[in-house]
């Protein structure tokens, strides 16, 4: 029996930050492409799942609607006419906001029960905790982020990944926008720990290299980078406690760098 998709959908810093203090929506980064591909979300019909700070801060948006800009307005006229469900042990019915129903119970277990028996597929907005409980409890088929260029060490919070398991993240699509916005959208698959390193497939693809560190630092990244095989590359130096550090002699070491609002 086919289920309901369900997409987690974020947008982010840079450094993981769902919004910054001072900042203005979006960063001030927003573009003509970017509002462009807003407007035309194929996920436009999808019942959107919220938690209960979610629902307060978008429903008073949506109350306070002749103060915001033109586009914001738009989209705040969309989130009302769309189906909404929020869950929360705090809020009491009826909900204000048109087109909302409000779930008091355990949210994995009725997520769990609408992509079984729902006839609308499902994205979230925000809602941190919720997407969190959802991604660990393996219900979500796409999770979707937009990285903004911007760091905001200082003035960062609602910190995205904080409490996360580890998760595969399968690329199923990227896009950049506006010259400087990055979309990438992935199937993730929760992982029970680390994934041992395994021989490469045929033909040369490269495997994870094997951690050279002492056990003691294992997990912690320096300049190890995919390689075949250790024995094809040179000794670039020493690290302290005689670590050694190695590097492909074909290619300098990889760059490693990632919709919705909050």
């Amino acid at each position: 029996m086919t289920q309901q998709e369900l997409l987690v959908d974020f947008i982010t810093s840079l450094d993981g930050y769902g919004a910054a203090e001072g900042w203005p929506g979006w960063w001030g980064l927003e573009g003509p492409e970017y509002l462009a591909w807003l407007a035309q979300a194929p996920e436009r019909d999808y019942t959107i799942l919220m938690g209960a700070n979610t629902y307060r801060q978008m429903y008073g948006f949506s109350a306070a609607a002749e103060a915001l800009e033109p586009n914001e307005q738009a989209a705040s006229d969309e989130l009302t006419q769309a189906t909404k469900v929020v869950f929360s042990s705090t809020l009491q019915d009826p909900l204000p906001w048109a087109n909302t129903r409000l779930i008091s119970g355990d949210a994995v277990a009725a997520v769990r029960a609408m992509k079984r028996e729902g006839s609308s597929p499902m994205r979230t907005i925000g809602s941190l905790s919720l997407c969190r409980a959802l991604l660990k409890a393996g219900l979500v088929d796409r999770f979707r982020v937009v990285v903004f260029p911007v760091i905001t060490g200082s003035t960062g919070y609602e910190r995205i990944y904080d409490g996360y398991p580890d998760i595969a993240l399968d690329m199923v699509a990227s896009r950049t926008f506006d010259g400087r916005l990055q979309l990438l959208e992935y199937v993730p698959r929760v992982l029970a720990g680390p994934p041992s390193a395994q021989p490469g497939p045929p033909g040369g693809r490269a495997e994870p290299a094997r951690s050279l560190l002492p056990d003691r630092t294992r997990g912690v990244n320096l300049c190890l980078n995919f390689v075949p095989t250790l024995s094809q590359y040179p000794l670039m130096g020493t690290v302290p406690d005689r670590t050694r550090v190695w590097r492909t002699r074909s290619a300098p070491a990889a760059n490693l760098s990632t919709t919705g609002s909050l």
